[in-house]
């Protein structure tokens, strides 16, 4: 337990917050999360690292993971408020990147076609699929409260984490 302590403290503390454009944070930010992804085979772990990561580097309303399971993506690993638990293959921001098997990035959540609204403050959003192995288990979402936050830049980077997973 208590080498387990020291651990957790280190690598809080190793996380350096980073200034400058996008880009240049999401540049800092991957091999950090690569260091706490090394050595640690526990997925919910891992996911839940890298949403604290991406919450405390670029403070977005929302980011988290849901889990395939079945037809439904089961809410996984989030920061920030509460959120839908589950949601069906096909609906909203989530379920269609899932169904379409491709990153959705949505400018303004009001104009998506059957977007699901966990939060009224949420005007922007990204949706990665999480790949396994070459099956989707999970997809990431991230929400902004700001419109037009997301765009090729995140999901370059995004997807790089991701692939941090499967190392």
């Amino acid at each position: 337990m208590h080498d387990c302590f020291f651990t957790y403290i280190f690598m809080a503390e190793d996380l350096q917050i980073a200034k400058g454009s996008k880009e240049e944070q999401y540049q800092n930010l991957l091999p950090q999360i690569g260091g706490l992804l090394q050595g640690e085979t526990n997925q919910i772990a891992n996911l839940a690292n890298i949403a604290a990561a991406l919450k405390e580097q670029f403070n977005f309303f929302w980011v988290g993971f849901y889990l395939v399971e079945g037809d439904e993506l089961v809410l996984g690993p989030f920061q920030g408020p509460v959120a839908c638990t589950r949601i069906k293959k096909g609906r909203g921001v989530c379920g269609g990147a899932w169904a379409q098997e491709q990153t959705l990035i949505v400018p303004d959540v009001e104009q998506f076609p059957g977007h699901i609204a966990c939060s009224s403050l949420s005007k922007s959003e990204i949706v990665l699929p999480v790949v396994e192995q070459g099956k989707i288990i999970g997809v990431l979402d991230v929400d902004s409260s700001e419109l037009n936050s997301f765009d090729e830049i995140d999901e370059k980077y995004l997807t790089q984490i991701l692939q941090l997973l499967g190392k």
